[in-house]
């Protein structure tokens, strides 16, 4: 399951309202493996690399001329380097596995997929002139905000089509999709589940878990909030959420084992607080297995946060970075994440050009009341207040 970050997969915070499905903000994630993931974590791993400065400079399409060019320069350099990306996070699998289908003359190689938004950079960093290096990322708010200078500027065809609440003017980092805050859990094992005062139950010991650390890992950070919304705080009032968690500390309910596929499937977390789209991701799995996972968002709660886009500066590839970001912005990609649960930005430009794919549509999981939206001013402020606090309180 793929974590993100705030400062570990905050993969995003900006507020954008998506008319009838979602409103939402720009912030990240979690992630099982994928078949053939391998991880790059040292400079030693890979190989000097010389790029092409004309597609390591391109800032958009014109630069290399037609998407015929763009197509042309990535296939001679043959290599995309993506990392984060677990197959069952947001239909990522089916994502990467049209790319590699449309382009079979670039070979995807898939770093860590269980890496933070956090993990992501540092990775960046740490292979820096190899070809071991990420060339793109998908990356929480709170991180995304704060490494602009680890990232190519360069905005895509589709660049009007992206509410401008939700991108860096300078084409930095761009939201991608966003999911809803929920709480899943094990019905069959622990019944109902009304209110958050529920998971104080002495039936619920050791077992209530958020997907990560809320400093580091957006899908922790965003659970956060929602939590935070139900125990009666807001975004500028953040203790009512700590108090909470310290309760569930104090009853012994509270685990802050990594959560993964394998957790939840052995019940070590059998309350996990993640986005719908990871939930969804759950309940099919498990209903195979005849377990009857639920999960619920909370009109009071409707926290929700987009994931970025953002390309390497150093990418060992930028002309496959640029490509595989065209890619991503196409009506046929945005349906295949919108059919993995999540909601895509180009969704209300979609449904006027009528490219959105209806049967998905008819299914999908609408906001109850107002969103929780803020600022990537909020999400550094939170940031660090959850540095300065969470550890001191909850403990690593």
């Amino acid at each position: 399951m793929r974590k993100e970050s705030p400062v570990k997969k905050m993969r995003k915070i900006v507020a954008a309202a998506s008319a009838a499905l979602i409103a939402v903000t720009a912030l990240a994630a979690c992630g099982s493996g994928s078949d053939g993931s391998s991880d790059s974590s040292s400079a030693s791993a890979g190989k000097a690399v010389t790029v092409n400065e004309k597609s390591a400079k391109a800032t958009s399409l014109s630069d290399f001329g037609t998407m015929a060019d763009l197509e042309k320069a990535a296939k001679e350099e043959g290599a995309l380097n993506v990392i984060a990306l677990p197959h069952d996070w947001s239909n990522y699998g089916e994502v990467i596995e049209g790319f590699k289908k449309k382009y079979p003359e670039i070979k995807v190689t898939e770093l860590n997929p269980n890496a933070s938004s956090k993990e992501e950079i540092d990775a960046a960093k740490t292979n820096k002139g190899t070809d071991a290096a990420p060339d793109v990322f998908d990356i929480g708010q709170a991180v995304a905000s704060t490494s602009t200078d680890n990232f190519a500027s360069y905005k895509v065809q589709a660049w009007d089509k992206i509410p401008d609440t939700v991108k860096n003017k300078d084409g930095k980092y761009y939201a991608d999709y966003t999911g809803i805050m929920s709480i899943g859990w094990n019905k069959d094992k622990y019944g109902e589940i009304n209110s958050i005062e529920d998971l104080l139950d002495p039936k619920f010991a050791g077992t209530v878990a958020l997907n990560g650390k809320p400093a580091e890992a957006g899908a922790a950070f965003n659970g956060y909030l929602m939590i935070n919304q139900l125990a009666g705080g807001d975004i500028n009032n953040l203790k009512p959420g700590l108090d909470f968690f310290k309760k569930l500390k104090d009853a012994g309910n509270l685990t802050t084992v990594d959560v993964t596929d394998g957790t939840i499937d052995s019940g070590q977390t059998g309350v996990v607080m993640d986005w719908t789209y990871n939930q969804a991701s759950y309940q099919k799995k498990l209903k195979d297995k005849g377990v009857n996972w639920e999960y619920k968002t909370f009109p009071k709660a409707q926290v929700v946060s987009y994931y970025n886009q953002a390309i390497n500066v150093n990418a060992p590839h930028p002309a496959a970075a640029r490509l595989w970001e065209e890619y991503l912005y196409t009506a046929d990609t945005q349906n295949l994440w919108f059919k993995g649960g999540a909601n895509p930005v180009l969704l209300d430009s979609m449904k006027k050009e009528g490219t959105v794919d209806k049967d998905t549509l008819k299914n999908a999981i609408t906001i109850e009341g107002t969103p929780v939206t803020y600022t990537n001013d909020d999400s550094t402020r939170i940031t660090e207040w959850l540095q300065n606090n969470w550890d001191s309180t909850i403990g690593n």
